[in-house]
């Protein structure tokens, strides 16, 4: 299928700002995610469905219908069906006698490299064909090492064989032999002839290390395959017809500033990093004269974006910083890699939409794909950001029917967390509906951000909200929003400080505005952290006026799931308690009030859904006038597993607060709205932490998710405008 001329002009169009800007380009289609598949459901009946399993490198059948991936944890294939690609279907699962490392596809064949070794030493893999429409191995080669990436050209297929290094000897440091090769194997009608195999020797080319190549990547042009050496920093061009090397040499060094390289719980893009080796990783052509690597880095470094080369080795493009102040505009940004390799680039895909070439880079750690417009290879304009899980590993377009599709990597099964799965997203006319939230500039570099949770109203001004970061980051801060478009964008943040220094051990889940302009926030508790639960009165820039614990009175069995959320009613400081304690009745929790003008507390009980699984608490409190609150309930569940996300409202009009626990008044609460559907509608996995809700000045309600600061987290943060609700 091609493009209509206007969708591939509006692709095809220049933007009116630098790479910096988080927004799409000026143009009226955009990729947009149309459906999730966990690739659990791949899972025959006899496996564990609790077992890990993983989504990594990922082809296409010819026709655009049928999804390859590869399953190294169940060492196997993966089969999905997208017929219709909004409604994908698991549609097989084939085992593999290892691991599978990469797949490719020629005609009707896919072609999986699987590997066999024993140890680092005692290397082993095969080429294997699978038949696509009936399942079936017809053929398999040996390839006499361990394979990483492969790739199809007409009539043949490349395989890097890395025979890489054990990581836990000599510290990683190469060289470490055997060494790995290019192996080519001619193809008749996709399946591999194996006594055609041929190897293309690389060692003696790289500085670093050249008796110990360990390619890592192909791809292939006509008949040029290039091939990374990723320790090795270096990138090598074969000419497959002849074997020969045609042109060999390092990927060099990048200097980066206003990057942030140190791990201190703070996202700081103020440093500066000279001679940065770029360490490639996946490698795509471009055109016949160019080519585009996505630079992970490995234990040298790691530049934190990526280059386009002529085929001679010059560079003509290098993203510089850009990839890193993408990821912190968006939220997405990973501080606790910020003192190894960043957001960490691993995938690239290029492939050409209407007249449009474009490139997409899979950022591993920042769980964001972000795509650019390479009309000018050396100048490449970029597009959008597209929202992925957990670690992105294997990235495809399918422009025949303005496909793109993800595989990550990730399957946290075993902390409760996201399954691994494949994404599919569509170039449709309309706008980009990621990101819901993005940041300013300060200084040159976006305001960071990330792990928001409490979600406050300007009193007058419908189109300013407020929110706060949790602990994930050890300052605590406040943030301006401007609400007046989506997305959403944060235009100040105000760090929560006392005589100028930053006020530590804060842990803030609520944020509300006060009557004189400042802040009152609430910082959850922690016993073992030494870490109480209290309120905070700031002025209107953060810094701290009073801070008042809850008394002996409201906490007693408390050890850690205190506060989250605030509100102000008149007199009265709302706070809302997230689960149980030990002086509360099972499935109950407490509202607890405090009297600005009396200095008293008081409280009322409130009643939690019971949870199909895990648990469920309060997360939020929004006062809304004539004795009533908004609630919001959820629990902490993800994907699948999610049931309860829901808003209720109480009245306190009859209602008598006590000023201690045990006889604390059982509100009544009615339901108000299921935001299962609110959630459901991103077309990822289900998040679990819906912390901030909040209704502006005008009557439109928010809400936004937490994103755990992007550990063990896709990244992903919505911000989403639930219109006027009616309670």
């Amino acid at each position: 299928m091609t493009l209509p001329l206007s969708r591939a002009a509006a692709l095809g169009a220049a933007l009116a700002a630098t790479t910096m800007l988080a927004g799409p380009a000026a143009a009226d289609s955009a990729f947009n995610r149309i459906a999730t598949f966990p690739v659990l459901e791949n899972l025959p009946a006899e496996r564990d469905a609790d077992g890990e399993t993983v989504a990594e490198i990922i082809a296409a059948s010819d026709d655009g219908m049928t999804l390859i991936y590869t399953d190294s944890e169940q060492e196997a294939l993966g089969f999905i069906d997208i017929t219709s690609p909004a409604s994908p279907v698991a549609a097989g699962f084939v085992v593999l006698p290892g691991e599978p490392t990469s797949v490719s596809v020629s005609g009707n064949i896919a072609l999986v490299a699987v590997n066999e070794s024993q140890d680092y030493v005692n290397v082993a893999g095969d080429l294997i064909a699978v038949d696509i429409a009936t399942q079936e191995i017809v053929a398999t080669c040996a390839l006499g090492g361990q394979p990483d990436s492969i790739a199809t050209g007409e009539g043949f297929v490349a395989i890097a064989i890395e025979n890489e290094r054990d990581e836990d000897l000599n510290d990683g440091v190469i060289p470490q032999l055997p060494a790995g090769n290019l192996t080519l194997v001619d193809l008749d009608e996709g399946v591999p002839v194996c006594d055609t195999l041929s190897t293309v020797d690389l060692t003696g080319l790289a500085d670093v290390a050249p008796s110990d190549p360990e390619p890592e990547f192909v791809a292939i042009n006509g008949t040029s395959v290039v091939i990374t050496i990723q320790e090795n920093n270096h990138l090598v061009v074969v000419d497959q017809a002849t074997g020969e090397v045609t042109a060999s040499f390092s990927a060099g060094a990048v200097d980066l500033t206003m990057i942030d390289t140190e791990e201190e719980g703070v996202i700081r893009p103020v440093e500066s990093v000279a001679g940065l080796v770029r360490e490639p990783d996946a490698v795509k052509w471009l055109d016949d004269a160019h080519f585009v690597t996505a630079n992970e880095g490995d234990y040298e470094g790691g530049s934190r974006g990526f280059t386009i080369f002529n085929v001679d080795g010059s560079i003509i493009y290098d993203s510089g910083s850009d990839l890193e102040h993408l990821a912190m505009r968006l939220g997405h940004y990973p501080e606790e890699r910020s003192g190894n390799k960043g957001a960490e680039p691993e995938g690239i895909e290029v492939a050409t939409f209407g007249d449009t070439p474009m490139v997409f880079v899979g950022m591993e750690r920042a769980g964001l794909i972000a795509v650019y417009d390479a009309t000018d290879p050396a100048a490449p304009v970029y597009q959008q950001a597209i929202p992925a899980g957990i670690g992105p590993e294997g990235l495809l377009a399918i422009p025949s029917r303005d496909l793109f599709v993800v595989a990550n990597e990730a399957d946290l099964v075993e902390d409760n967390g996201a399954r691994s799965s494949v994404m599919i997203y569509r170039l449709d006319d309309g706008d980009a509906a990621y990101p819901t939230i993005q940041s300013a500039d300060d200084r040159g570099a976006p305001i960071p951000f990330a792990a928001l949770s409490g979600l406050a109203a300007h009193p007058s001004d419908a189109s300013t909200l407020f929110a706060v970061s949790d602990s994930f980051l050890t300052e605590a801060a406040i943030y301006r929003i401007d609400a007046s478009e989506m997305p959403g964008t944060i235009t100040e943040r105000l760090v929560v400080s006392m005589d100028g220094t930053p006020v530590e051990n804060l842990d803030l889940e609520g944020v509300a505005v006060a009557a004189d302009g400042g802040f009152w926030l609430a910082s959850e508790g922690h016993r073992d952290r030494d870490r109480p639960n209290q309120i905070i009165k700031t002025d209107a820039t953060g810094s701290v006026e009073e801070m008042i614990a809850l008394p002996e009175a409201l906490i007693g069995g408390w050890e850690r799931f205190g506060l989250e959320g605030v509100t102000v009613d008149g007199d009265m400081v709302w706070v809302a308690q997230q689960r149980s304690w030990g002086d509360d009745d099972v499935g109950q929790v407490k509202l607890m009030g405090y009297n600005t003008a009396t200095g008293d507390w008081s409280a009322v009980s409130y009643q939690l859904d019971d949870p199909e699984r895990g648990w469920v608490g309060l997360s939020e409190i929004t006062a809304v006038g004539d004795g009533r609150f908004l609630i919001v309930e959820r629990d902490n569940q993800i994907g699948a597993n999610a049931t309860v996300k829901r808003l209720y409202v109480i009245d306190m009009n009859g209602v008598e607060p006590t000023m201690t626990a045990a006889d604390a008044p059982l509100v009544e609460k009615v339901l108000v709205r299921d935001l299962m559907a609110d959630l459901e509608n991103a077309n990822g996995y289900i998040l679990d932490k819906v912390e901030g809700f909040t209704i502006a000045a005008d009557g439109t309600a928010y809400i936004i998710t937490d994103n755990d600061g992007v550990d063990d987290h896709s990244g992903e943060t919505q911000f989403i405008n639930l219109g006027q609700l009616s309670f």
